[in-house]
């Protein structure tokens, strides 16, 4: 058994669902990482990570649209160190994932037919993000 570790970076650009997994599969076929797991691990608190469906764009748009409703931007948070989506981006993640942990199978992700590995991004304005990858197996 082995470990494997690497990052990667993306940009965003307000709030969204960026499709990452074809950037991760490009990762374990780089790697030639054959059988075991994978750790996802984004290194902020106001951005998260999600395994979604990736075949009706709709889904990505009612997520969009119900967290921005259960953590509205105007709605007068202590926290606003960072301007006013600071906190409500914090709530968002709080409420989703910060890691994921998925099998790898003959170098492929198991994922479901219409499942997909998504960055949410909570916040308003253009971000760098980080995602720690760590892999433990063959």
């Amino acid at each position: 058994m082995h470990q494997i570790i690497g990052d990667m970076e993306l940009d965003t650009n307000g709030p969204s669902l960026i499709d990452i997994t074809r950037h991760i599969a490009s990762w374990i076929k780089i790697n030639k990482l054959e059988k075991g797991i994978l750790n996802l691990h984004i290194l902020h608190t106001s951005a998260s990570l999600l395994i979604q469906e990736n075949a009706d764009p709709d889904v990505l748009q009612d997520l969009l649209n119900f967290y921005s409703k259960i953590a509205p931007t105007n709605n007068n948070y202590k926290h606003q160190s960072e301007g006013k989506d600071d906190m409500p981006a914090h709530i968002k993640s709080s409420l989703t994932n910060t890691s994921l942990s998925i099998s790898v199978q003959q170098r492929k992700l198991m994922l479901g037919t219409w499942q997909g590995i998504y960055l949410f991004e909570h916040r308003e304005k253009s971000m760098t993000r980080k995602v720690n990858l760590h892999f433990l197996g063959q």
